[in-house]
Protein backbone atom coordinates (compact mmCIF):
# COMPACT_ATOMS: atom_id res chain seq x y z
CA UNK A 1 0.00 0.00 0.00
CA UNK A 2 2.82 2.33 0.77
CA UNK A 3 4.99 1.55 -2.57
CA UNK A 4 1.36 2.68 -4.28
CA UNK A 5 0.83 5.67 -2.34
CA UNK A 6 4.49 6.54 -3.15
CA UNK A 7 4.32 5.75 -6.88
CA UNK A 8 1.03 8.25 -7.10
CA UNK A 9 2.48 11.04 -5.52
CA UNK A 10 5.36 10.87 -7.58
CA UNK A 11 3.50 10.30 -10.56
CA UNK A 12 1.40 13.55 -9.56
CA UNK A 13 4.32 15.98 -8.20
CA UNK A 14 6.44 14.70 -12.07
CA UNK A 15 2.50 15.65 -13.98
CA UNK A 16 2.49 18.79 -12.05
CA UNK A 17 6.25 19.75 -12.68
CA UNK A 18 5.75 19.28 -16.34
CA UNK A 19 2.83 21.29 -16.57
CA UNK A 20 4.54 24.49 -15.16
CA UNK A 21 7.19 23.71 -17.04
CA UNK A 22 5.79 23.97 -19.99
CA UNK A 23 3.29 26.20 -19.60
CA UNK A 24 2.42 29.10 -22.57
CA UNK A 25 4.10 32.43 -21.53
CA UNK A 26 1.56 35.45 -21.16
CA UNK A 27 2.22 37.30 -24.63
CA UNK A 28 4.11 40.91 -23.93
CA UNK A 29 2.27 42.68 -26.23
CA UNK A 30 -0.81 42.04 -23.98
CA UNK A 31 1.09 43.48 -20.49
CA UNK A 32 -1.15 46.25 -18.91
CA UNK A 33 1.03 49.71 -18.95
CA UNK A 34 0.93 48.63 -14.96
CA UNK A 35 2.27 45.68 -15.27
CA UNK A 36 5.71 44.63 -13.33
CA UNK A 37 7.88 41.54 -13.96
CA UNK A 38 6.99 40.18 -10.70
CA UNK A 39 3.45 40.80 -11.36
CA UNK A 40 3.44 39.05 -14.60
CA UNK A 41 5.02 36.68 -12.99
CA UNK A 42 2.96 35.61 -10.60
CA UNK A 43 0.24 35.73 -13.17
CA UNK A 44 2.28 33.33 -15.29
CA UNK A 45 2.42 30.88 -12.12
CA UNK A 46 -1.37 31.06 -11.92
CA UNK A 47 -2.75 30.86 -15.42
CA UNK A 48 0.03 29.51 -17.90
CA UNK A 49 -1.72 25.99 -18.04
CA UNK A 50 -4.72 27.81 -18.68
CA UNK A 51 -3.07 29.44 -21.72
CA UNK A 52 -1.72 26.41 -22.93
CA UNK A 53 -5.51 24.73 -23.07
CA UNK A 54 -6.49 28.53 -24.97
CA UNK A 55 -3.89 27.75 -27.16
CA UNK A 56 -5.11 23.81 -27.55
CA UNK A 57 -8.65 25.77 -28.41
CA UNK A 58 -10.39 26.42 -25.36
CA UNK A 59 -12.67 28.90 -25.08
CA UNK A 60 -12.48 32.54 -23.65
CA UNK A 61 -15.35 32.58 -21.58
CA UNK A 62 -14.39 28.84 -19.87
CA UNK A 63 -10.69 30.30 -19.51
CA UNK A 64 -11.98 33.20 -17.75
CA UNK A 65 -13.45 31.16 -15.69
CA UNK A 66 -10.45 29.23 -14.42
CA UNK A 67 -8.21 32.14 -14.14
CA UNK A 68 -10.81 34.13 -12.42
CA UNK A 69 -10.99 31.69 -9.95
CA UNK A 70 -7.23 30.65 -9.93
CA UNK A 71 -6.52 34.75 -9.28
CA UNK A 72 -9.18 35.68 -6.73
CA UNK A 73 -7.97 32.28 -4.67
CA UNK A 74 -4.31 32.79 -4.89
CA UNK A 75 -5.29 36.56 -4.19
CA UNK A 76 -7.19 34.99 -0.43
CA UNK A 77 -4.91 32.88 0.46
CA UNK A 78 -2.14 35.88 0.30
CA UNK A 79 -0.14 33.99 -2.04
CA UNK A 80 0.18 36.85 -4.83
CA UNK A 81 3.44 39.00 -3.48
CA UNK A 82 0.91 41.61 -2.35
CA UNK A 83 -0.23 42.24 -5.33
CA UNK A 84 -4.30 43.00 -5.45
CA UNK A 85 -7.04 40.99 -7.85
CA UNK A 86 -7.39 43.93 -10.29
CA UNK A 87 -3.63 43.89 -11.05
CA UNK A 88 -3.68 40.05 -11.70
CA UNK A 89 -6.95 39.79 -13.58
CA UNK A 90 -6.12 42.37 -15.89
CA UNK A 91 -2.78 40.70 -17.06
CA UNK A 92 -4.81 37.37 -17.08
CA UNK A 93 -7.85 38.87 -18.75
CA UNK A 94 -5.70 40.53 -21.49
CA UNK A 95 -3.39 37.15 -22.11
CA UNK A 96 -6.47 35.37 -22.66
CA UNK A 97 -7.95 37.49 -25.28
CA UNK A 98 -4.60 37.64 -26.69
CA UNK A 99 -4.37 34.03 -26.77
CA UNK A 100 -7.51 33.01 -28.13
CA UNK A 101 -7.20 35.54 -30.73
CA UNK A 102 -3.66 34.42 -32.19
CA UNK A 103 -5.55 30.88 -31.97
CA UNK A 104 -8.31 31.69 -34.13
CA UNK A 105 -6.36 34.11 -36.19
CA UNK A 106 -2.67 32.75 -36.93
CA UNK A 107 -1.73 33.44 -40.07
CA UNK A 108 -3.42 36.93 -39.79
CA UNK A 109 -1.19 37.96 -36.97
CA UNK A 110 1.98 36.92 -38.87
CA UNK A 111 0.98 38.81 -41.83
CA UNK A 112 0.08 41.74 -39.53
CA UNK A 113 2.96 41.71 -37.67
CA UNK A 114 5.12 41.40 -41.08
CA UNK A 115 2.86 44.67 -41.86
CA UNK A 116 3.08 46.74 -38.97
CA UNK A 117 7.42 45.93 -39.36
CA UNK A 118 7.59 47.48 -42.29
CA UNK A 119 5.55 50.26 -41.32
CA UNK A 120 7.51 51.15 -38.23
CA UNK A 121 10.75 49.32 -38.75
CA UNK A 122 12.53 53.00 -37.95
CA UNK A 123 10.79 53.44 -34.85
CA UNK A 124 11.63 49.87 -33.71
CA UNK A 125 15.28 50.94 -34.58
CA UNK A 126 15.38 54.14 -32.93
CA UNK A 127 14.00 52.32 -29.48
CA UNK A 128 16.50 49.40 -30.00
CA UNK A 129 19.37 51.87 -29.95
CA UNK A 130 18.09 54.52 -27.33
CA UNK A 131 17.30 57.46 -29.59
CA UNK A 132 13.79 57.69 -28.28
CA UNK A 133 11.68 56.12 -25.18
CA UNK A 134 9.38 53.20 -26.05
CA UNK A 135 5.66 55.51 -24.50
CA UNK A 136 7.03 57.80 -27.69
CA UNK A 137 7.59 55.57 -30.18
CA UNK A 138 4.02 53.59 -29.38
CA UNK A 139 2.47 57.25 -30.01
CA UNK A 140 3.76 57.71 -33.47
CA UNK A 141 2.91 53.75 -34.48
CA UNK A 142 -0.41 53.96 -33.52
CA UNK A 143 -0.72 57.43 -35.38
CA UNK A 144 1.26 55.39 -38.70
CA UNK A 145 -1.65 52.85 -37.59
CA UNK A 146 -4.17 54.97 -37.50
CA UNK A 147 -3.09 57.14 -40.73
CA UNK A 148 -2.95 53.48 -42.91
CA UNK A 149 -6.79 53.71 -42.53
CA UNK A 150 -7.53 57.35 -42.80
CA UNK A 151 -4.49 59.26 -44.45
CA UNK A 152 -5.92 62.41 -43.19
CA UNK A 153 -6.04 61.51 -39.31
CA UNK A 154 -4.27 63.87 -37.58
CA UNK A 155 -3.64 63.44 -33.27
CA UNK A 156 -3.40 66.83 -32.63
CA UNK A 157 -7.34 67.56 -34.00
CA UNK A 158 -9.27 64.32 -34.09
CA UNK A 159 -7.64 63.29 -30.45
CA UNK A 160 -8.70 66.34 -28.57
CA UNK A 161 -11.30 66.42 -25.31
CA UNK A 162 -12.63 63.37 -23.74
CA UNK A 163 -11.43 60.11 -24.63
CA UNK A 164 -14.96 59.06 -26.20
CA UNK A 165 -15.47 61.53 -28.41
CA UNK A 166 -11.63 61.21 -30.06
CA UNK A 167 -11.84 60.57 -33.84
CA UNK A 168 -10.23 57.48 -34.56
CA UNK A 169 -10.52 55.61 -37.46
CA UNK A 170 -11.43 52.16 -37.26
CA UNK A 171 -8.59 49.43 -37.38
CA UNK A 172 -8.40 45.86 -35.99
CA UNK A 173 -6.93 45.58 -32.98
CA UNK A 174 -4.00 43.00 -34.14
CA UNK A 175 -2.26 46.07 -35.56
CA UNK A 176 -1.93 48.05 -32.35
CA UNK A 177 -1.14 44.37 -30.88
CA UNK A 178 1.92 44.03 -33.13
CA UNK A 179 3.16 47.20 -32.70
CA UNK A 180 3.46 47.07 -29.13
CA UNK A 181 5.45 43.44 -29.51
CA UNK A 182 7.79 44.75 -31.56
CA UNK A 183 8.30 48.10 -29.76
CA UNK A 184 7.95 46.05 -26.42
CA UNK A 185 10.93 43.24 -27.89
CA UNK A 186 13.00 45.79 -29.18
CA UNK A 187 12.83 47.79 -25.07
CA UNK A 188 13.98 44.40 -24.03
CA UNK A 189 16.98 43.83 -26.63
CA UNK A 190 17.72 46.86 -25.25
CA UNK A 191 17.76 46.44 -21.55
CA UNK A 192 19.72 43.40 -22.12
CA UNK A 193 22.63 44.99 -24.16
CA UNK A 194 22.94 48.05 -21.71
CA UNK A 195 22.82 45.01 -18.68
CA UNK A 196 25.84 42.90 -20.30
CA UNK A 197 27.76 46.40 -20.69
Amino acid sequence: MKKIKTMLLTITTITVMTQSLFAADIPVESYPDNATDESVAIAQNLIGGILDEVQNGLGYQPAWCKANNAVFAAVLANETGGYGYADLAAIARNAILQCRDMYLRPEYYAEKENTVRALISDLINAVEIGATDYKTAEKQAYTRIYQMAEPTFNPETDCVGDFCYWDIPPIDSALLTQARKLLKNARSRTEQITEIQ
